[in-house]
C-alpha cells in the first residue's frame, strides 16, 4: 500500500473516520480520499495522554485502563473525588497489574458510586506525589429507567392547540386542559413537540426542530396572563381576538404581542427566592442565553436589517470578549427579563407535568430533544467550540433524496464534549427532560455516527464519523435514572442490528412508523410483529396522516409546492393506490377494519402513540419536508379546541380499553 493511503487510513481511523459506508440500497461506498482530508483539516488536534479526558463506565465496573509511563516500575496512588466532595485513595505496585491487550494496564477500582466525579493518578516519589494522569470520572447505571407494561398517548403539537382564551397559539394552559380530557381517556402520557427556543420569524425559523438554542425553551407558550400583573392597551386586546381566530399561528405577531406584556409584568417584578434559585441552578448557561437574547434585541433594534449573530460587530460575536461583559452589565435589567421568562416556562411546565401526574399519567409530558441547532443561533453564538467548523451534517443518497441531504447544520465536536467532561451534553439532557416522564432523541443514530459533508461539497461526498456512542448512551442512562424518565430512540432509516442492540442493552426504546413498518414484499406488518421494546407511532409531522393518507394529500401538497413534476406525481398517485390496498389488507385480516388506531393500539409495543390530527381525522400534515414559503410548515391549528374534547376523548377512551393498554 501506498504509504501516504496508509498514514491517511491510520489517521483518519483515530479521529473516528469511517473509510467506507453502506447505502440503503446495501452497495459500499468508500470514502474518497479529498473528503477524508477536508474532515481531517476541520478537526482540532488530539493530544495522547495516559488516560483519556474523561473516563465513563458503568457501576459494575471493577477497573480502568491506564497506559503507564514507559519503563514504570514503582507505586501509584488511586484519588477518586466523589461528586458529594469526598475523597477516597488506593495505593498499587505497577509490576503487579495486569497487563491488556493493547499495552495499557488494568487499574482496580473499589465499589463505585453513580455520578459525576474525577480521578487523579499520582506517581509515588517518596516522600512526594507526583500527578501523571486526570481525568473526569463518570460512573453511570447500565440501563435507563424501564417502562412500566404497555402504555398509550397523543402526540400534540402545542402551538396549535386551540383554547377559546390562547393568544394565538397553544400555550401551557391550555396543555393542562388536554392533560384533563386524555388522563380520563386512560392516556399515560402527552407527547409535545421539541420546545426550543426558536427565532418565531415566518417562514424561515419556526420549526421546533432547527432551534436557536437546544438548552432552554420558547417563551411563546407562556400563559402571560399567569405571570404576573399588567394591563392590555384596547389594541393589543383587538390584535389578540384576531390572533386567536386565525387560521394559521403568527409566530412573529405573537411574539411581539406577548414579549410587550411581558416586559411590563417584569417591570413591576420586585425578585422572588424561587427566581434566585433558579438562576443559580441554570449557571452560566442561561447567563449566556440571556446575554445572547439581549444583544439580538439590541443589534435589531440598531441596524433592522441585521437578523444574525455572524453580523454583529465582531466585538460581540464572542461571548468571553470584554465588550460582551460590558454589554451585560449596561443592560443588567434585559438581561435578568430574559433569565425571567425561561424561570416562568419552567413554572408552568413544572405545573403540567404535576397536574398531569395528580390525574393518574404513568409519565406524564413526553419531551422530544431536536437532532439540529442553527448555526446562526445562541448555541453557536454561547459554545462554538463545541461544533466543527468547516463541515455540515446530513445523508448520503437514498431513495427519497437521490442527491443526499444537507442539513446545513455544523457537526458535534466530540473531543470538545470529553475534554468539557461531557457537562454541557448532560446538561442538554437534563433540561430538556426537566417536567417530564419521558424524552424522545431525535436521530439518536448521532451517538453513534454523523455524515459530515465538507465545505465546498455536495452531501453526494461526504463520510460518516463516529462519536463516543458508550459514553453518551451511558450519561444517558444516568440522567434518565436520576430524572426518573424514559427515553425513546428515533432510529427509523438505514440503522444497523448492532446500533439497535446497544440501544437495547441501554434500556432505551425504539421507534416505529406505521407507514415505515413493511416486510420484504411491501405489506404493512401484522401487529404481533411488532417489537415489544419500542414506541409505535400513527404518523409523524413530516409525514401524511391517517386521513390524509388516504386522500393523498401529501401527494398533492408536494405538487402545489412545486416538489415534484407531473410525471413523479402520477407515480406516486399510483403508487399510493397499490399502498391503501395493502393497507386496508392488513386491517381487514387482523380484524381492525378501517381502525387502524386500534390495530396500533393492539401492538406489543411498550408504548403506542396516536397523533392528534389521528383523532380529529385532519388531512393536513404539520410540515411538508423539503418546502418553506410553499406551505405553512409547523403553523397548523387543530380543528377543534380543547373546550370540546370530549368527543375524541370518548373515543380515545374506547380504543385504549379495548387495547389492554392503561
Amino acid at each position: 500500500m501506498d504509504p501516504s493511503i496508509e498514514f491517511r487510513a491510520e489517521l483518519a481511523a483515530a479521529h473516528g473516520i469511517e473509510l467506507e459506508y453502506i447505502d440503503i440500497w446495501g452497495h459500499t461506498h468508500r470514502s474518497p480520499d479529498d473528503v477524508l482530508d477536508a474532515i481531517l483539516r476541520s478537526l482540532p488536534p488530539q493530544e495522547a495522554g495516559y488516560l483519556p479526558s474523561t473516563v465513563v463506565v458503568r457501576e459494575h465496573a471493577d477497573f480502568i485502563a491506564l497506559r503507564v509511563p514507559s519503563g514504570e516500575t514503582g507505586t501509584i496512588k488511586l484519588e477518586i473525588t466523589w461528586e458529594g466532595g469526598d475523597t477516597e485513595h488506593h495505593w498499587f505496585w505497577v509490576p503487579e497489574l495486569a497487563n491488556l491487550d493493547d499495552g495499557g494496564k488494568r487499574l482496580p477500582l473499589p465499589a463505585l458510586r453513580l455520578g459525576y466525579h474525577h480521578i487523579r493518578i499520582y506517581r509515588v516519589l517518596n516522600p512526594r506525589l507526583e500527578i501523571f494522569a486526570q481525568a473526569h470520572f463518570i460512573v453511570c447505571p447500565a440501563r435507563a429507567k424501564s417502562s412500566d407494561g404497555r402504555a398509550a398517548g397523543v402526540a400534540v403539537s402545542l402551538y396549535g392547540l386551540r383554547s377559546s382564551r390562547d393568544w394565538g397559539c397553544g400555550d401551557f394552559t391550555g396543555l393542562l386542559s388536554a392533560i384533563d380530557s386524555f388522563a380520563r381517556a386512560g392516556c399515560a402520557f402527552i407527547a409535545l413537540n421539541p420546545l426550543h427556543a426558536i427565532p418565531n420569524r415566518q417562514p424561515y425559523n419556526t420549526s421546533p426542530y432547527l432551534p436557536q438554542c437546544s438548552l432552554y425553551r420558547n417563551f411563546l407558550y407562556l400563559d402571560v396572563e399567569r405571570t404576573g400583573t399588567f394591563a392590555l392597551t384596547d389594541a393589543e386586546r383587538d390584535e389578540i381576538v384576531t390572533l386567536r381566530a386565525s387560521e394559521f399561528v403568527e409566530y412573529e405577531r405573537v411574539a411581539s404581542l406577548k414579549l410587550a406584556a411581558l416586559s411590563r409584568v417584569f417591570a413591576v417584578f420586585g425578585g422572588a427566592p424561587d427566581f434566585d434559585a433558579y438562576v443559580a441552578g441554570q449557571g452560566a448557561h442561561l447567563h449566556d442565553f440571556a446575554v445572547y437574547c439581549a444583544l439580538d434585541a439590541e443589534m435589531h433594534r440598531r441596524d433592522p436589517n441585521i437578523w444574525l449573530w455572524t453580523d454583529w460587530p465582531e466585538q460581540f460575536r464572542d461571548p468571553r470578549a470584554a465588550a460582551v461583559a460590558e454589554f451585560a452589565r449596561e443592560h443588567q435589567r434585559d438581561v435578568l427579563f430574559y433569565k425571567f421568562l425561561q424561570w416562568h416556562i419552567d413554572r408552568q411546565l413544572a405545573e403540567a407535568q404535576a397536574h398531569a401526574l395528580n390525574l393518574g399519567m404513568k409519565i406524564g409530558i413526553y419531551h422530544d430533544l431536536a437532532l439540529a441547532t442553527d448555526r446562526f443561533g445562541a448555541d453557536l453564538w454561547a459554545n462554538g467550540s463545541f461544533y466543527i467548523k468547516g463541515a455540515r451534517v446530513g445523508s448520503p443518497p437514498d431513495d427519497f433524496s437521490p442527491n443526499g441531504q444537507d442539513w446545513a447544520f455544523p457537526p458535534p465536536n466530540r473531543d470538545a464534549h470529553r475534554d468539557n467532561g461531557y457537562a454541557l451534553f448532560a446538561q442538554s439532557i437534563r433540561n430538556n427532560a426537566r417536567h417530564g416522564g419521558a424524552l424522545r432523541i431525535d436521530h439518536v443514530m448521532r451517538f453513534f455516527r454523523l455524515y459530515w459533508i465538507p465545505d465546498g461539497m455536495p452531501a453526494t461526498r461526504g463520510a460518516y464519523v463516529l462519536d463516543y456512542a458508550n459514553d453518551l448512551l451511558g450519561i444517558l442512562a444516568l440522567e434518565s435514572v436520576r430524572g426518573n424518565f424514559i427515553v425513546i430512540g428515533e432510529d427509523l432509516g438505514t440503522v444497523t442490528e448492532e446500533v439497535r442492540r446497544s440501544l437495547t442493552e441501554a434500556g432505551i426504546l425504539g421507534y416505529r412508523l406505521f407507514w415505515f413498518e413493511r416486510d420484504g414484499q411491501g405489506n404493512f406488518r401484522r401487529p404481533e410483529e411488532y417489537p415489544a421494546h419500542a414506541v409505535v407511532s400513527t404518523t409523524t409531522h413530516d409525514l401524511p396522516t391517517l386521513a390524509g393518507f388516504a386522500e393523498g394529500r401529501d401527494i398533492e401538497a408536494r405538487k402545489a409546492a412545486g416538489l415534484i413534476d407531473e410525471e413523479a406525481y402520477r407515480f406516486q398517485k399510483a403508487a399510493r393506490e397499490d399502498e391503501k390496498a395493502r393497507l386496508n389488507a392488513v386491517l381487514e385480516a387482523t380484524g381492525f377494519a378501517g381502525d387502524a388506531i386500534g390495530f396500533l393500539l393492539s401492538t406489543p409495543c411498550a408504548l403506542a402513540v396516536v397523533n392528534q390530527e389521528d383523532l380529529t381525522g385532519e388531512i393536513d400534515q404539520q410540515n411538508l419536508p423539503g418546502s418553506t414559503w410553499q406551505y405553512p410548515n409547523w403553523r397548523r391549528k387543530m380543528k377543534i379546541p380543547v373546550e370540546e374534547f370530549a368527543s375524541i376523548e370518548s373515543r380515545l377512551a374506547e380504543a385504549i380499553n379495548r387495547s389492554g393498554r392503561k
